[in-house]
């Protein structure tokens, strides 16, 4: 009978130097969408409810930079940080080392898959209670070919029985401590993975495969920073839901939201949604108070108000904007500066003015972007360099305000169903645009989340047909 009473506990592996970045520290180190990829492993685990702890294993000469992310990020779950060794396998050796005799589920991880899903996670541990060697792997859409060592083809194995190789491996720690004491009895030993120590010295043990994920990527080569950092801002982030009213009320009762543009359309339905659980809601915008965003006297006047009257600021969420359509060469100046004032400026004027409340209370800012800012397109260039901008500032502000406890986070929805953008299209097909209450209860659940620097795309049905649309 598996014994669902085993500690789980993951090992983050994070010992390699990264000399193929060539960037001078170690790639885990390196910075993508506001957060270092170590961070983002880190907090992917973290936030899972089926891990119990975390053991990780640093590259020599860095322990102290791992440290002050644990300690910033308030990741609790980490009860240790070691120093990797100078192999893979001797790293693995370290960590086995401190888990002790205990008998534990153990999922080992490369520091540099930031992109590790919540599912890959809860199936890996889900699978250990009927198999004591688990593996994670892709169909292969490549053919794979064997080479001699004068580089002629050996053998082309059948696609359909190929896997491409991923992380995590998860293992019961007697199995995997187990396989490395018979390895360490052979001279010739070496292996790029532990998998492979399993199959190779304990063959009697069958390893299980879990689905991999194609965003479970590897961070190797200088390219793959940069498509790393693309599938943050372009991949649907897993942001946890609340779950039941009685969840939501109990976070947000008594809480202070300021919502500017919050008018009509999404912003009307964040304040909606909050103040139905309890929180306190302020909105601001021009056709109701007179508040024009892109003034910072007015939303310096507005955060004074907030402040006299309730003493706090827990939540700011600015959903103002214009989008103006037409040739750049026929725009005249008065829209190019109101465009570029209204949709870049405020949300700097915002982050400025709010920033010192939202310190006091540890709070969240939340932004919102379109999927245009992926490519300009012709008759949006000035809403759409816009809305990249405000995407490079929430990843910045994110970085920026971490050790203070801000949040800083960033919407991307689908086309949806606003007065903004009625004006702009005129009616359009009913069924074909999202529901802006649906945009709304995402961004509660990102504004309640403990996640900062995420672009958070919200859609309607299929998951790339947002990244076509304005």
């Amino acid at each position: 009978m598996p014994d669902s009473s085993l500690k789980n506990v993951v090992v983050v592996l994070a010992g390699g130097v990264g000399t193929r970045i060539g960037l001078g520290i170690p790639k885990q180190l390196i910075k993508i969408a506001g957060k270092t990829i170590l961070e983002h492993t880190v907090s992917a685990f973290d936030a899972h409810p089926a891990v119990d702890e975390i053991i990780i294993l640093m590259a020599p000469g860095h322990l102290d930079a791992v440290r002050a992310i644990v300690r910033d990020g308030g990741y609790s779950k980490v009860i240790d940080i070691l120093e990797g060794a100078e192999t893979r396998n001797d790293t693995t050796q370290r960590a086995l080392d401190r888990l002790g005799e205990e008998e534990c589920n153990v999922l080992f991880h490369d520091a540099v898959r930031p992109l590790v899903t919540a599912r890959i996670i809860a199936e890996c541990f889900e699978a250990l209670k009927t198999h004591d060697a688990v593996d994670v792997a892709i169909p292969s859409a490549d053919t794979i070919v064997e080479v001699n060592e004068d580089n002629t083809i050996r053998h082309i194995p059948p696609r359909a029985m190929l896997r491409r190789g991923q992380t995590p491996q998860a293992f019961k720690s007697s199995v995997i401590k187990r396989a490395y004491e018979h390895a360490r009895t052979d001279p010739g030993f070496t292996a790029t993975d532990d998998c492979t120590v399993v199959l190779r010295y304990v063959p009697d043990v069958p390893i299980w495969v879990v689905q991999g994920d194609e965003r479970n990527m590897k961070v190797t080569e200088p390219i793959d920073v940069y498509l790393a950092d693309k599938l943050f801002q372009l991949a649907s982030n897993d942001v946890p839901s609340l779950g039941g009213d009685e969840n939501y009320r109990k976070a947000l009762s008594g809480k202070v939201m300021v919502v500017f543009g919050g008018s009509y359309g999404i912003g009307a339905d964040i304040a909606a949604l909050a103040e139905e659980y309890g929180a306190v809601v302020r909105t601001f915008s021009r056709s109701s108070t007179q508040t024009h965003v892109e003034r910072r006297a007015d939303v310096a006047t507005a955060a004074r108000q907030v402040l006299d009257e309730l003493g706090r600021v827990d939540f700011v969420v600015n959903t103002a904007g214009v989008l103006p359509r037409g040739s750049l060469t026929e725009t005249s100046e008065e829209t190019i500066y109101a465009a570029t004032e209204i949709n870049y400026l405020a949300p700097v004027f915002i982050a400025q003015e709010f920033y010192p409340h939202l310190k006091e209370s540890g709070g969240s800012l939340l932004m919102f972007t379109s999927s245009s800012y992926t490519r300009g397109r012709a008759g949006y260039s000035l809403y759409s360099s816009a809305k990249a901008a405000v995407v490079n500032l929430t990843q910045a502000l994110a970085d920026e305000w971490a050790a203070d406890g801000v949040r800083v986070n960033c919407v991307n929805p689908e086309r949806t169903a606003t007065p903004m953008r009625t004006k702009a299209f005129g009616e359009e097909a009913p069924g074909t645009l999202l529901d802006s209450a649906v945009v709304a209860r995402s961004s509660l659940d990102i504004l309640l989340s403990g996640q900062t620097g995420h672009i958070i795309d919200v859609r309607k049905d299929d998951p790339f047909m947002g990244a076509l649309d304005v």
